[in-house]
């Protein structure tokens, strides 16, 4: 594989460049063991903050938290105050046409699954959904998304994608990101099944936000907004996400991940526009 270290190494406007896939690993452990505590409340109240969200999800704040400690450590508090500021890098997102792909692909995924599901003799009702109360959920989702994200592509993206390049990178990590998601979703009493397809469509909405993420100038606020979208299109769907299928959802996110790599190539999930800006803003 050509070696993309000289593209994907910085991970965004914050971050050091001298990140190394061990120090990835420390931050997994980290995140891993920050979150336990909210999973262990998670069993113990079994009480829920929106429907299907059991209180363990608390827990979006870990990824963030364990990055910028290990950030901390590494190179003092100042770069720990950067690193999170990085996560309002709007300026960062450019072509502006990008903005698309991160306000409305969820959106699109969302109706191509009410259409799936009406085409194949579902009576799923129409969407219902108050536009104020949609807001609130989004600024909740956006500060819940940032806190991922900072962790997820802010800090652990870079290193992986400059060793084995983007595809393999952020399989990584979306298998972790999902695995980290497993207790909370069995406080949500999710069935096996109803787990494998969310799996399946959470890595490959990983290869989606790395996708945008090298495309945008590795913006973490801009992949956090498609995060946003992602859950709140879950949430609502298409009446306090009571429709929700994880079975399709999963299959046509399969096939858009399917298609931003084989037109994008697995080794960047970039234009060679984005590449030439990536590597002009790492130096």
């Amino acid at each position: 594989m050509a070696d993309t270290s000289h593209v994907l190494a910085d991970q965004h406007s914050g971050a050091p460049a001298d990140r190394t896939v061990g120090s990835v690993i420390v931050f997994f452990v980290l995140t891993v063991l920050l979150t336990t505590p909210f999973w262990v409340l998670g069993a113990v109240l079994e009480v829920e903050i929106l429907p299907g969200l059991p209180i363990a999800a608390l827990a979006v704040v870990c990824p963030a938290t364990a990055a910028f400690i290990l950030t901390w450590r590494a190179h003092g508090l100042p770069a720990g105050g950067r690193f999170l500021a990085g996560a309002f890098d709007v300026r960062r997102i450019r072509p502006k046409v990008w903005w698309l792909a991160l306000v409305l692909l969820s959106p699109c995924v969302m109706i191509a699954m009410f259409l799936a599901m009406r085409l194949g003799g579902s009576s799923i009702p129409d969407p219902q959904f108050a536009p104020a109360s949609a807001a609130a959920l989004f600024v909740l989702f956006l500060v819940a998304a940032l806190a991922e994200e900072l962790g997820w592509s802010g800090f652990a993206i870079g290193p992986l994608q400059a060793r084995w390049g983007a595809l393999p990178g952020a399989l990584i990590v979306g298998v972790v990101w999902a695995i980290w998601h497993y207790p909370a979703l069995a406080q949500a009493h999710r069935a096996v099944a109803w787990i494998g397809w969310w799996t399946l469509a959470t890595v490959a909405t990983r290869v989606i936000i790395i996708w945008l993420f090298n495309n945008t100038g590795r913006s973490v606020f801009g992949v956090a907004v498609f995060h946003a979208m992602t859950n709140l299109g879950w949430q609502l769907y298409p009446v306090h996400g009571s429709w929700f299928d994880p079975r399709i959802n999963a299959l046509i996110l399969a096939a858009v991940a399917l298609a931003v790599v084989l037109v994008w190539g697995p080794a960047t999930l970039s234009s060679s526009r984005a590449r030439s800006g990536a590597a002009r803003a790492g130096g």
